[in-house]
């Protein structure tokens, strides 16, 4: 049985590149295997880095729906971002029963010593994962060593809410001048950091009417 291979094509946005000389190669590897070219994809004028492009989009379409049996690239940086990037990509072909060349980088995976390349490749990518996490909670503890908080910072300034408080400013006043909501208001005496207990027993006893307004 023949098998029906997409070619895949792509020029970048900073060089003045044409499709048809990566294609034409292509055509000539595809002849030499007696493979048919069922379709030809380009993505002109868009970087490796991006991941929106039409072509690869449509490539993974025809991949996912089985209408070919092997995919051709000139070499892996035209289609693929990183390395994670074609690991996970060349796992999900080989799921699917498609293959995948890259000519120039002779990365076969119809061949035996292909897939013993994709394996080393995998090995690589979850290497690469390891260190980038090790370099992450190696600076997250230098930061905490330093004194620095980490998370989401306090977005209202619960000692200026006190503070005001304290001058006998309702609610809504507090909540105009300082820009935030009534809730923050209403919640800084319970949400106040240590520092703010001096408040606590100069506040004054507001009481609430009817429909619970100060």
């Amino acid at each position: 049985m023949v098998k029906r291979a997409v070619l895949y094509a792509r020029c970048s946005t900073t060089r003045d590149q044409k499709p048809e000389v990566q294609l034409s190669e292509l055509r000539r590897f595809c002849i030499a295997r007696e493979w048919e070219v069922a379709k030809e994809i380009t993505d002109h004028g868009y970087s490796g880095t991006t991941a929106d492009r039409p072509g690869l989009k449509e490539l993974l379409k025809l991949v996912r729906e089985r209408q070919i049996d092997v995919v051709v690239v000139l070499k892996l940086d035209r289609l693929f971002r990183s390395l994670k990037h074609l690991v996970l990509t060349v796992e999900e072909f080989e799921e699917l029963g498609v293959e995948f060349v890259s000519v120039k980088d002779q990365f076969d995976l119809t061949t035996s010593a292909g897939r013993l390349l994709r394996n080393l490749l995998g090995c690589f990518a979850e290497f690469e994962a390891g260190l980038i996490r090790e370099r992450t909670l190696i600076g997250l503890d230098h930061a905490v060593s330093i004194g620095k908080k980490l998370g989401r910072p306090q977005k209202n300034d619960f000692e200026a809410i006190r503070k005001l408080r304290f001058e006998g400013l309702s609610y809504r006043k507090i909540a105009i001048q300082l820009n935030c909501s009534m809730g923050a208001v209403c919640r800084a005496p319970e949400g106040a950091p240590k520092s703010s207990q001096k408040f606590d027993e100069k506040l004054p006893v507001i009481q609430k009417g009817e429909n619970g307004a100060p």
